[in-house]
């Protein structure tokens, strides 16, 4: 039966991956990589880096796929059925490779930015795949570093304080209010910098632990009051949009008085 490996290759720094990870890469035979266009080429740059790195040339082959278009402009109800859309026309996709690239004894492998488990949609679209019924494969998962790990070690930081919970949420929640009962929050996805509407005199007790392309040599790195910060933050990461053409990036928001 046809294998497939879901591997968490970290956040972008070649030196993240695990021992297991390594291993992973060395079993495979076919890598898929799904292309998402030339504004976001040094994202399957970085994959290739790193299979040569690790993985002994000639013995693999890397098969690209254009990624599906996802309706980015669709907010409150329409948002999860704009997903689920997304979602199963990458199925189609994954679907495709498998059965077409893989031979029925081989092993495949999705390479996964950060970990399978946080915010990414491979399990979810492996397991749709298989429940149409129309190829089968056994997968397994191989933990990466998130971004959200390698931002506090960035930072010198830890998640959550003593016997106090740490929540990891995106900026469209965010948005909607800070989280009760929660003093350290981390923000994925989120495009419209949500942090923005908690820098005026709330501010004044709130740290942001920021970061850019984590990893990468294009890292970028900003702390401090979220108040006297914030602008600053919001200037780099234009900065960086214009000049890639995209942008990824994460923080923590810490309140200094913990329950308030």
């Amino acid at each position: 039966m046809r294998k497939i490996h879901v591997i968490g290759i970290g956040a972008g720094d070649p030196d993240q991956l695990t021992l297991q990870a390594v291993k992973a890469l060395r079993g495979t035979d076919v890598f898929f990589v799904l292309d998402k266009g030339e504004v976001k080429a040094d994202l399957t740059r970085l994959r290739r880096d790193m299979l040569d790195a690790h993985v002994p040339e000639g013995t693999y082959r890397v098969v690209e796929a254009r990624d599906p278009e996802r309706d980015r402009s669709a907010g409150g109800a329409a948002y999860s059925p704009a997903v689920g859309d997304w979602r199963s026309a990458r199925a189609d996709i994954y679907e495709r490779l498998i059965a077409e690239e893989l031979g029925e004894d081989g092993t495949g492998a999705f390479l996964v930015w950060g970990d399978p488990s946080l915010y990414d949609s491979t399990l979810a679209i492996l397991e749709e795949v298989l429940e149409r019924g129309t190829v089968a494969f056994a997968y397994d998962v191989v933990p990466g570093i998130s971004s959200v790990s390698a931002l506090v070690a960035r930072h010198r930081t830890g998640l959550n304080r003593v016997a106090r919970p740490v929540q990891i949420t995106t900026g469209r929640r965010l948005a909607e209010g800070f989280p009760e009962g929660v003093d350290d929050v981390v923000v994925m996805l989120d495009a419209h910098q949500a942090f923005r509407q908690y820098a005026g005199e709330e501010g004044e007790d709130i740290d942001i632990y920021w970061g850019a392309y984590i990893g990468t040599p294009d890292e970028i790195l900003v702390s401090g009051p979220l108040a006297e910060v914030a602008p600053r933050i919001e200037r780099l990461r234009a900065e960086a949009r214009e000049r890639k053409g995209w942008i990824m990036d994460t923080y923590l928001l810490r309140r200094r008085s913990p329950g308030r």
